[in-house]
């Protein structure tokens, strides 16, 4: 083992673990892996920046901003609106949401495809009356496995192709990866709809089929107690004794000090606030007692203008992205209200209350939010906060604004299949005239795109690409190969899947493939097999992130709202990864010949 191949294996050993440990973003963890790179001699300086001008990270950028502009040309929300006025029981809306997100996945980001669906889930769900838990985790892993259908359906397939492009002189084309890709997404969405919802324990007695989607008692309320209520001197003991249905009481806040000894003993005085959590009729009871939501003061429209008229606020449920700015920082520190004029009313976090202040808890992605705004504002300051709303919006559909992105978006793809431009340059090129003709705005084009995997994927190519210039990806190669004990290309092609897989659970899916494609070429050379397979089992496990909620930003989306916990992923992702494995390996060979 050479100095370098030391360095680069010590780096890319450092770079996973920052990314299983989580306490750093991706991309942060992506560019100090970069400088670290370039600072012991492994990226030459002509090579650091490279990353940013590659068409794999151009394409993602474009697809991104694509996605959205048909996200809000009203057209996916028809779709849904139909789906949700025919399918009328739980297995054909589990089936119609399914195959719905799986198709559009394979054409658009499958972030925005689980955002678009997402909220006509819930509304079904509430519609029906059955736990939305049974459907958001099947609808998150539909979506994932579309993107396993195109060149464009995920990140790691673009990077793949465009690894073969510079080992071959040709890339895969728009839909050659269809060719598994199918077979594969419609048996695993086939597992979810049939068998894998069953598997949830939602299913069993942890949550009753008449459960509606959000339980308010997940919800934490904080109440004060004004100047001259009625409860003022009461104890917690007294309010509840007065009450039908009495909400948990999880503490009384004091000016800076929290009362937790002899908690419903303690005598209610002016200023307190108390912590709390029930049913919405309970909290609607204790402020007809006396008691004030702390969030819900008289917003104002403007600074100096008059109070907004009640009826003029809506209440919205959102939930907290993997990439919204609040992640990290807490509500005290936002000032929701003087910057947005919003309020803050209660966080739920997996199903479960917050045990903090409201000011004081940090948000975290999968967070659901309860925020009071003014109508008219609040979807759009729900979006300037980088969250998801969980209504369903029913937008209405302009036939102009939605055509024009569909046209475009259909005419890169003709000319991606055709050969008559590259993918970066003909959806780039659909980007800048959608723009002009008003179809997006820049402002939203730049909004669309995920600034954090863009910096993730230009950062990790150069990376990747040491792996390869130092031999360091032959040398792993040709140690898997000897701890196999075979040279079988069936086992070594499985053997791929498995790791390829196992890493995308722990990290970003990107970032397995830059690290996995140089390896599984280097195992190609070392049994004497076409590289071709070997990638395409890459990209497939790349995007099979189906174990955890941090391999991949839609199952950490649907964590919140279906109140899952991190141990439930596995229940459904581990018969869904094992199938995934058994089909790639008959298949993969099948379509990509070892020979």
């Amino acid at each position: 083992m050479t100095v370098d191949q030391f360095a680069t294996l010590s780096l890319l050993a450092a770079v996973v673990v920052l990314f299983i440990w989580g306490r750093w973003r991706v991309d942060a963890v992506a560019m100090l892996a970069l400088m670290a790179a370039f600072c012991v001699g492994l990226v030459p300086s002509e090579t650091v920046f490279s990353g940013f001008g590659h068409p794999a990270v151009i394409t993602v950028a474009a697809v991104l901003a694509l996605s959205s502009a048909l996200a809000r040309s009203g057209v996916v929300d028809l779709i849904a609106a139909w789906i949700e006025r025919f399918a009328a029981t739980r297995f054909t809306q589990l089936v119609a949401l399914s195959t719905l997100g799986g198709a559009m996945s394979g054409f658009m980001n499958n972030v925005g495809a689980l955002a678009l669906l997402m909220p006509v889930a819930l509304s079904m769900a509430k519609r029906t009356g059955y736990s939305a838990s049974l459907v958001l985790m099947p609808l998150s892993f539909a979506t994932i496995l579309g993107g396993l259908v195109t060149l464009i359906g995920t990140p790691p397939n673009v990077i793949i192709a465009q690894y073969h492009e510079q080992m071959t002189g040709h890339g895969f084309q728009l839909f050659d990866f269809a060719w598994t890709g199918i077979p594969m997404a419609v048996a695993g969405i086939l597992f979810l709809t049939l068998v894998g919802w069953r598997l949830l324990p939602s299913s069993g007695q942890n949550r009753s089929e008449g459960d509606a989607p959000f339980d308010i008692d997940g919800y934490v309320t904080e109440l004060v107690v004004p100047q001259g209520a009625k409860v003022v001197g009461k104890t917690i003991d007294d309010i509840a004794e007065e009450m039908e249905t009495p909400p948990q009481f999880d503490g009384i806040v004091r000016g800076r000090t929290r009362v937790i000894r002899r908690l419903h003993r303690a005598q209610l005085q002016e200023g307190d606030v108390l912590l709390v959590h029930g049913d919405t009729e309970s909290i609607e009871e204790l402020v007809s007692k006396g008691f004030k939501m702390v969030a819900a003061k008289d917003l104002k429209a403007e600074e100096g203008g008059s109070p907004i008229d009640t009826d003029a606020l809506a209440v919205v449920e959102a939930v907290v992205t993997p990439r919204s700015w609040l992640e990290g920082r807490t509500p005290a520190l936002v000032a929701l209200r003087a910057r947005y004029g919003i309020n803050l009313l209660a966080i739920a976090r997996s199903g479960a209350p917050i045990r903090s202040r409201l000011r004081d808890a940090r948000f975290q992605a999968g967070d659901v939010l309860l925020l009071q705004g003014a109508r008219d504002q609040i979807n759009e300051t729900v979006r300037a906060l980088g969250c998801l709303p969980l209504a369903y919006r029913n937008l209405s559909l302009e036939p102009r604004r939605a055509l024009v992105p569909v046209l475009l978006f259909a005419a890169a793809i003709a000319a991606t299949v055709t050969n008559v431009l590259p993918a970066a340059v003909a959806l780039t090129f659909a980007v800048v005239l959608l723009v002009f003709l008003r179809g997006i705005s820049v402002r939203e084009v730049y909004e669309a795109i995920d600034w954090q995997v863009i910096v993730l994927l230009a950062a990790m190519i150069p990376v990747g690409g040491a792996l390869e210039t130092t031999g360091t990806a032959n040398l792993l190669a040709n140690a898997i190969a000897s701890a196999a004990w075979t040279t079988n290309p069936h086992v070594i092609l499985a053997i791929v899947l498995i790791l390829t897989m196992t890493l995308s659970d722990i990290m970003n899916n990107a970032a397995t493939a830059v690290v996995m494609a140089p390896v599984s070429v280097g195992l190609a050379s070392a049994i004497g097999v076409s590289p071709d397979p070997m990638l395409m089992a890459v990209a497939v496990g790349a995007s099979s992130a189906f174990l955890t909620p941090i391999g991949h930003q839609n199952n950490l989306l649907v964590m919140g709202p279906g109140g899952y916990r991190f141990g439930d992923y596995w229940r459904m992702g581990l018969p869904l990864e094992i199938i995934l494995v058994g089909l790639g390996v008959l298949i993969i060979p099948w379509v990509w010949p070892f020979t």
